[in-house]
């Protein structure tokens, strides 16, 4: 069965409608509230609506990081966790996880991850570093990063200058991890996202050479598009 889609106008009402039920699912939950957060630039809007409110059982689980990333690089996961995430919703540094070889047996000894928020690669469809033909049932790993998805992150970091600036491997969170939680939210926005919005709207089940698809299997996944992806 398809996710459900909903069409908002701009990132801004996106972030608004996902902040406020982030914060609901937050506020009821009766121990630590893990979110799956991705890097780059779809949650931006997202993560700025929910300044402004208590954070105080929220765990940052982020989906990825470049292998070898020096904590600082422009490109860092981790840097923009800390900067763009943890700091401006006062999350202490210890509820900041980043991916390892036993972030799996983490999350589930924490209880699971609430809601795993998504973004769809533009030529690709990748989610986290997981680009066409990832394992459906794939758990965090070490994984080598597909040229295409390469080529997306010289748009995402604009710092890079060519694509051989851009990491060979990273350590990622599998689509079993991903699908593994309670909710979905995937958002897809921008001009840039049209081919990809179209691509992943024309399915109703998952297929492995459209990462993002695995909406589609979820009982409880909802994909977010603005007016000017989904023209």
């Amino acid at each position: 069965m398809a996710a459900e889609v909903r069409v908002r106008a701009a990132p801004e009402a996106i972030g608004a409608e996902l902040a406020a039920e982030l914060a609901a699912r937050h506020d009821s939950s009766p121990g630590a509230f893990l979110l799956g957060c991705p890097g780059g630039r779809s949650l931006r809007a997202t993560y700025a609506a929910m300044t402004g409110r208590r954070w105080d059982k929220l765990v940052v689980v982020m989906m990825d990081e470049y292998a070898g990333a020096p904590p600082d690089a422009h490109y860092s996961c981790t840097r923009f966790a800390r900067e763009e995430i943890a700091a401006p919703l006062g999350v202490p540094a210890e509820r900041v996880w980043l991916p390892d070889e036993g972030y799996d047996e983490r999350i589930e000894e924490s209880g699971g991850v609430d809601v795993f928020l998504l973004g769809c690669g533009a030529s690709d469809g990748h989610v986290a570093f997981l680009g066409p033909g990832a394992a459906r049932d794939g758990r965090t790993a070490t994984v080598e990063i597909a040229e295409t998805t390469r080529r997306d992150n010289l748009a995402t970091f604009s710092a890079f200058r060519s694509l051989g600036e851009v990491p060979l491997r990273g350590i990622s969170v599998g689509l079993g991890t991903i699908v593994a939680a309670r909710a979905l939210r995937l958002v897809l926005q921008g001009a840039d996202k049209r081919s990809a919005t179209a691509r992943l709207l024309a399915l109703d089940a998952y297929d492995p050479a459209w990462p993002a698809s695995i909406v589609h299997e979820h009982p409880d996944a909802v994909v977010y598009v603005d007016a000017a992806a989904h023209a």
